[in-house]
């Protein structure tokens, strides 16, 4: 019974969970990370909750995609190891479980805002029309890897309700579709290495070239769009700064007076960019992007000082 228990986690990849993180983002940057209303629970923990769900759901979806590529998987040479296709998870077994944790997902999301709910659902037929068709179409499966972190990060403002500035939306965008083509680029490296043909016919489509301008496209809109973002985004943390060490901002030259702080957080969204382009062309490692963040330590180090940056800026 462990055994099969084991290997449906492995299945529901509880390792992709970390792109659920996404749905804090709005309330992160909104500066309403500690926010209580006097009539229900923190911010924080109704966010959570979504998070739960949202994880629930995409694992449940894993189970599914991993059911439908069955029969590609078996000829891939590192997916052909997964449970369901080197036959060690039963079939009927994968499939009750994903049933089991969609029916739970919309069961306990009942209770949650209408556009919540709809926005769930809505990532869950994108994702059922990824498996079974978008990702065998040129562009338009990246397109739906973006619309995917969308979906996430437009979920955890609607169930606390609030706004998001565009640039941050355009952000979203740029970086996932920097990472869904980084992925692209490691995938047709792996097969044209192993001699294989392309499995996935979109990849047919995707010459060295074009993939390379696409690279580039995104990894600029990527840092580019974040300081603007980050430009526009005036603190009131800020205003309390200049209020508590006037002699200090006295004493500051004017061009290093500003109260828009949060643009010191730039640099390591730009050493990101750049370190997750090296390990994509220098070690053929975005396959999986959430594995190199998770490995790799420099990004790691690059994360931590980011969220530390801009952590202080907006709630210090």
């Amino acid at each position: 019974m462990w055994r099969f228990v084991y290997l449906i986690l492995k299945s529901a990849r509880p390792r992709q969970w970390i792109k659920n993180l996404a749905l804090y983002a709005p309330l992160f940057f909104s500066g309403f990370l500690f926010f209580k209303p006097l009539d229900g629970p923190a911010y924080f923990w109704i966010v959570t909750y979504a998070v739960l769900l949202f994880s629930v759901l995409t694992s449940s979806i894993y189970l599914i995609n991993d059911l439908i590529d069955v029969k590609e998987d078996r000829q891939h040479p590192f997916k052909k190891h997964r449970p369901i296709a080197s036959g060690q998870l039963p079939v009927p077994l994968a499939l009750t479980v994903a049933l089991l944790g969609l029916a739970l997902v919309f069961f306990l999301s009942l209770t949650l805002p209408v556009f919540f709910r709809l926005l769930l659902f809505t990532y869950f037929v994108l994702q059922m029309l990824y498996a079974t068709r978008i990702k065998h179409i040129a562009i338009f499966d990246v397109v739906s890897i973006a619309l995917g972190f969308l979906i996430r990060i437009y979920a955890g403002a609607v169930i606390v309700e609030l706004h998001m500035s565009v640039w941050f939306l355009l952000t979203v965008v740029s970086a996932s579709l920097f990472l869904a083509v980084g992925k692209r680029q490691s995938e047709r490296t792996l097969l044209r290495d192993h001699h294989l043909d392309f499995s996935r016919k979109a990849l047919r489509h995707y010459s060295q070239r074009l993939l390379d301008q696409y690279t580039g496209m995104f990894a600029n809109a990527t840092w580019l769009t974040y300081a603007l973002f980050s430009f526009q985004h005036e603190t009131s943390q800020a205003g309390i700064a200049v209020e508590r060490f006037p002699t200090l901002y006295l004493i500051l030259p004017r061009t290093l007076q500003s109260q828009k702080l949060l643009m010191l957080t730039l640099p390591f969204v730009i050493f990101g960019v750049m370190r997750y382009l090296q390990l994509v062309y220098e070690e053929n490692k975005g396959e999986s992007p959430e594995k190199v963040l998770l490995n790799d330590k420099m990004l790691l180090i690059s994360v931590f000082l980011f969220g530390l940056t801009a952590f202080i800026v907006l709630y210090a």
